[in-house]
């Protein structure tokens, strides 16, 4: 083959590489978990209310996924489902938020605590946390307990070693099970 060819090939793989690492980096994931408040299934959007009261609205196509849930299938599924607390999966491209995912991970009370990482044991999957008020708090990772950090969101199995390491600022979304405080969600503060 011609070295000129050759190189003019080089040149358009490198671009297209290129194109699809900027593509990635612009939809890189994020996540919220809350209730599914409101479905507006004409404007095609989901209003999610977190444990702290914070609201988010965000966009949802027919293959936005929902997964977990026994008796929802689709997005449209959700209207009166206001316990029902699932893992927003979302990206955003400027203002707006678009749902790729719901991973439903339970019902009932849900609550919220920040505080500091000071230990991880990945074999017992439990995160413990001194909260601000001086308490240690040892959370059960929930099976389907993910992370946000500013890189993104990742399952906790997949972020424990790296993204909960200790002295991490972290608000933990927890239900109380069998006496035991089980984290569904992790956010790390900026």
């Amino acid at each position: 083959m011609d070295t000129s060819v050759s190189k003019r090939i080089g040149i358009v793989f490198a671009a297209m590489l290129c194109a699809a690492a900027v593509s990635a980096a612009s939809g890189a994931g994020h996540a919220v978990v809350g209730t599914v408040d409101k479905v507006d299934t004409a404007a095609k959007t989901i209003t999610v209310k977190t444990v702290d009261g914070t609201v988010e609205v965000l966009q949802f196509t027919e293959k936005t996924a929902v997964m977990g849930a026994k008796d929802v299938a689709r997005v449209a599924d959700l209207t009166g489902k206001s316990t029902y607390h699932f893992v927003v999966r979302y990206t955003e491209d400027g203002a707006r938020k678009m749902a790729t995912g719901l991973e439903y991970v339970g019902d009932g009370v849900w609550k919220a605590a920040r505080g500091t990482v000071v230990g991880v044991d990945q074999a017992a999957r439990t995160v413990a946390v001194k909260t601000a008020h001086g308490a240690e708090w040892t959370f059960d990772a929930g099976k389907h307990a993910v992370v946000e950090s500013g890189r993104g969101i990742a399952k906790l199995g997949d972020e424990t070693g790296e993204g909960l390491a200790k002295g991490a600022e972290v608000t933990v979304h927890y239900t109380e099970e069998g006496g035991k405080k089980v984290a569904h969600f992790f956010r790390k503060a900026s």
